[in-house]
């Protein structure tokens, strides 16, 4: 098949767990072991925010799945190995950035994803030029870069779609299930500390990238809708994501097929 997409495209999604060593030092808890330092930090959060989420700062990246598709190829894959640590995953995460310059896709990377990645991405001293150029290094990308909330060069579908107001932002899972995906399968994020905390740390990944396919093809409908795609098109690359789920022994894209409404 023709790749009828114009570039290459990277669609993105991150799991975290609160960073208790950096509440350790920001709270001066040093006395205090996991359990009480996480006690302490949701105490302290529900006190000035009514809610025990951490901000994007202390949030430590523990997976990064994205899906590539790219000259006649598409594939879904975790980052790094499952012992890789936090900087080495964000930093082969920009590091595809800096390769391909893809189209960046996400639901929501506006508002945590690329957040938590710039934040860590300080923290362990990443190095993204590319990234973050806005026409210092080429012109070009005055008009085209990932940083301009108004620009397509990442595109955000949670924010586009709700006229980046706000207001309207809908969950991924249930924009995912009205156009006959299967959404979250596995867990939700709520879960993902528990889970890690047990040592699931596949299962974790397994369920970062169905999100990221879910938000794929949810993008595939955005191109058709926005006439980037002929239906043509758009029916020949959902084909080719559901040949890579057909050759797959993997149980979580099992599971995915299964839940694909035809």
């Amino acid at each position: 098949m023709a790749h009828p997409l114009r570039e290459p495209v990277l669609v993105f999604d991150i799991e975290t767990i609160p960073d208790l060593d950096g509440g350790r030092r920001i709270h001066d808890l040093e006395a205090m072991d996991d359990a009480e330092v996480w006690a302490a930090m949701k105490t302290l959060r529900q006190a000035h925010k009514g809610n025990d989420f951490m901000p994007a700062h202390l949030q430590r990246v523990v997976a990064i799945s994205v899906a590539l598709r790219h000259g006649d190829s598409f594939r879904v894959w975790s980052i790094g190995d499952e012992d890789a640590e936090e900087g080495e995953l964000i930093q082969r995460f920009f590091d595809g950035v800096e390769k391909y310059r893809p189209v960046l896709v996400s639901w929501n990377g506006g508002g945590f994803d690329l957040p938590v990645l710039h934040y860590r991405g300080l923290i362990h001293g990443c190095v993204a030029p590319k990234y973050w150029d806005s026409g210092q290094f080429d012109r070009e990308t005055k008009w085209d870069n990932y940083i301009s909330r108004y620009q397509f060069r990442h595109t955000d579908l949670m924010d586009v779609l709700a006229m980046y107001s706000g207001r309207q932002n809908a969950p991924l899972t249930e924009i995912a299930q009205l156009l006959g995906f299967p959404g979250k399968l596995g867990m939700d994020g709520s879960k993902v500390f528990d889970a890690y905390r047990e040592g699931r740390l596949r299962d974790i990944r397994d369920y970062c990238e169905t999100d990221v396919l879910n938000t794929y093809l949810v993008y595939l409908r955005f191109e058709l809708m926005r006439g980037h795609l002929s239906h043509e098109a758009h029916t020949q690359e959902e084909a080719r994501v559901r040949q890579l789920l057909e050759a797959s022994d993997a149980p979580h894209w099992a599971e995915f097929l299964e839940g694909w409404v035809a």
